[in-house]
């Protein structure tokens, strides 16, 4: 299925899920070797398919028989994966191409000219996952071409590191989670990660995706794949250790330096429905959750645990995190502690005070009077739960049982619950890993995964951006920035352009006191002297006009009104043309100290208002738009249409690079108003701007 049209189309990736043969060249009978396993992982596929062991001296191997060439084997295969010196890699490609294999998996590192080979392969009519792969696993049709061993479960694992996503799948395992596919796409010198993120959309065994990418090169596509996913209902976790590698060019403004590599990413995931993590740990403990409880349907929390301190640590970790642990009404309090000693807890968190220890089905009876009482979107269980047949064994059978039921308790309520134990090797926690409960061995890890859950639910995602428009375009300097801001829907101060003092005369005549005057050429206009404020009259303002003419020549200045008004508050409003995740918007702290602040908020562009103002609102300055220690609140209506309107132009302008910066945005009780501009294309320059059209620094 095509990410962007939704057409059905695998561009050849079918021979990667279910091929009808495959051949290892490289074999070997050394367990040290990469070649014995992929051929252990291929003849394991026997009963699926036929496999062909090729190695240079044509010896058994795993009490197979072995070729010694590609050329040699019965019949083509359709898939073939190679291990073999890196000056043997053309070779062997140009010998399977020459039998019609459709396939190739390669392992080797350091092949010469990869981009040359690709282009072979893809002229051939056959595909290539790597070089550089750590090969690929497939649970539907029993494929394995890696190393190591993979219990065949939900999660899917797309990686552009090999180890990254062996530990990845390592983690799962440990986690009690089996994998759907897992790919090492290597190089991607052929086969990409976003082609196989689609390849996942109707791949019947994958709930989850796990994605590892170092480079967003190929990042709309990706993100495409991703919506893809979401929408055939599969999650998607991303880890990235270095971002959009457009993040690393030079800032040319504000905007430019204020946004990380891995904000603009964050963004793409939130619009695209996905979350990001930092660790493969918690990459696994999220879809740990995920597949055994689901999306909650809020973030409120509820706490179970069987030790005071236990049960106030869950609460502040909750709290941490955004989960709220509300205290529960009166009948539900009651419900909770039927049964339970009086000198239990049963306002949330709920502490047992003992009652496990004298009947553990009082553990299932609590957690179930909360899961159904409809005040809480979720459980955690923290505590010894799990422990008691490590340390006693006669305890194990009914504690299994009792892990059993609260697995039941959950499936039924269709809320999730989480555990914590302190035996997380105990036959209690393997029982509700195998019932469907995830089970984390520290209360943080529980209530992370927990929150993440929440956090995907409040995003679905948004519809994809449509392509940029090229007929838009745009001069340098402040005026032509201020005429296509203004077309677009911001807001400005009356102004005149200016360039010799019979203008000044005009302009003074047209505008009210006190003015500003620009050098309208220049980005930072602070940093160069090209900006005065606070002129009172036209005296001052021709006096200013002489004066910064004389330093900078000429060129087109402007004069405008000063916004004066009292209580305003300045932000920095933004957008820009990432070349591989595309169009962004910002908000922001503004002024001169912008980047000192680093307060923002960054999302996909165009975005509609309700998203404006959620992003204004998780700014830490947010308070002082609302009313911050009896000052009126200001206007965050207009701000937020001003994003809006910034949002949409910056979608539509359709040159990668290209980028409009508004600092500051003057905020206050009565709108908006924006009182300087810049928009930068591709070819521009930091402070490069035009005088009388020849290009300035």
């Amino acid at each position: 299925m095509d990410a962007k049209t939704g057409a059905t189309n695998d561009r050849g990736l079918h021979v990667f899920r279910n091929p009808g043969s495959v051949a290892v060249v490289g074999a070997s009978a050394d367990p040290a070797k990469w070649g014995y396993w992929l051929a252990r992982g291929a003849l394991l596929g026997r009963p699926r398919r036929t496999v062909h062991l090729v190695a240079r001296r044509g010896e058994e191997i795993l009490g197979a028989p072995s070729s010694a060439r590609l050329a040699d084997l019965p019949q083509a295969p359709e898939l073939v994966a190679f291990c073999v010196p890196a000056p043997d890699v053309r070779g062997v490609v140009e010998e399977a191409l020459e039998l019609g294999v459709r396939g190739l998996v390669g392992i080797t590192a350091g092949v010469p000219d990869e981009p040359g080979l690709a282009a072979r392969v893809r002229a051939a009519g056959a595909r290539m996952i790597g070089p550089s792969s750590l090969g690929l696993f497939d649970a539907e049709s029993s494929l394995q071409l890696a190393w190591g061993d993979f219990p065949p479960g939900e999660l899917a694992v797309i990686s552009q590191s090999g180890q990254i996503g062996s530990e990845i799948a390592l983690l799962a395992r440990r986690s009690g989670l089996g994998l759907s596919r897992f790919v090492s796409v290597g190089g991607q010198a052929d086969v990409t990660a976003a082609e196989l993120l689609t390849d996942l959309v109707d791949h019947t065994r994958t709930r989850a995706v796990a994605l590892y990418l170092e480079s967003f090169r190929d990042g709309r596509r990706v993100f495409a794949a991703v919506r893809a996913l979401r929408a055939a209902g599969k999650h998607v976790v991303v880890l990235t250790a270095g971002g959009s590698e457009a993040g690393a060019r030079a800032a040319r403004s504000h905007t430019d330096a204020l946004t990380s590599a891995t904000e603009l990413v964050d963004a793409a995931c939130r619009a695209a429905g996905a979350l990001r993590v930092s660790t493969p740990a918690a990459l696994v403990d999220v879809v740990a959750c995920l597949l055994a409880g689901g999306l909650p349907a809020g973030r409120r929390l509820g706490i179970v645990s069987d030790s005071g301190g236990q049960g106030a640590i869950a609460a502040d970790c909750a709290s941490r995190r955004d989960l709220t642990v509300p205290e529960l009404s009166a009948p539900v309090s009651a419900a909770v502690g039927t049964g339970l000693p009086a000198a239990a807890a049963t306002g949330n968190p709920v502490d047992l005070a003992g009652a496990g220890e004298r009947d553990l089905s009082s553990y299932r009876t609590t957690v179930d009077a909360l899961l159904r009482s409809g005040e809480v979107d979720g459980v955690l269980l923290t505590g010894y739960f799990g422990r008691y047949g490590l340390d006693s064994p006669a305890l194990e059978e009914a504690e299994c049982q009792v892990a059993r039921e609260l697995a039941r308790a959950a499936r039924e309520n269709g809320r999730p619950l989480v555990v914590h134990t302190m035996g997380t090797e105990s036959q209690a926690a393997r029982a509700l890993r195998a019932a469907g409960v995830a089970v984390f061995p520290t209360v943080e890890a529980a209530v992370d995964a927990l929150a993440a859950a929440a956090a995907l639910r409040a995003r679905p995602g948004r519809p994809p951006v449509p392509a940029g428009s090229a007929d838009i375009t745009v001069a340098p300097g402040y005026w032509p920035a201020r005429t296509l801001l203004t077309a677009a829907g911001v807001a400005f101060p009356p102004a005149r352009q200016v360039g010799a003092p019979d203008d000044i005369r005009d302009a003074v005549a047209r505008l009210r006191p006190p003015y500003v005057l620009k050098a309208g050429w220049l980005a930072h206009k602070t940093e160069a002297g090209g900006v005065r404020v606070g002129l009172r009259d036209g005296a001052q303002a021709h006096a200013a006009f002489s004066e910064m003419h004389g330093r900078l020549g000429d060129g087109t200045y402007v004069l405008e009104e000063q916004d004066t008004r009292t209580g305003a508050v300045e932000v920095i409003v933004g957008g820009r043309r990432d070349p591989y995740l595309g169009p962004m918007i910002t908000v922001g702290a503004g002024g001169t100290e912008a980047e000192l602040h680093r307060d923002v908020v960054t999302e996909c562009a165009p975005v509609e208002i309700a998203t404006a103002r959620a992003m204004i609102a998780a700014l830490r300055c947010a308070p002082l738009l609302t009313g911050w220690r009896g000052r009126a609140p200001a206007d965050v209506e207009a701000l937020a249409e001003t994003v809006v309107a910034v949002s949409r132009l910056i979608a539509r302008l359709g040159e990668d690079g290209a980028e409009i910066e508004i600092n500051p945005v003057r905020v206050a009780a009565d709108g908006a108003l924006a009182v300087d501009a810049l928009v930068l294309t591709s070819g521009s320059g930091a402070g490069a701007g035009t005088r009388n059209g020849r290009n300035e620094a």
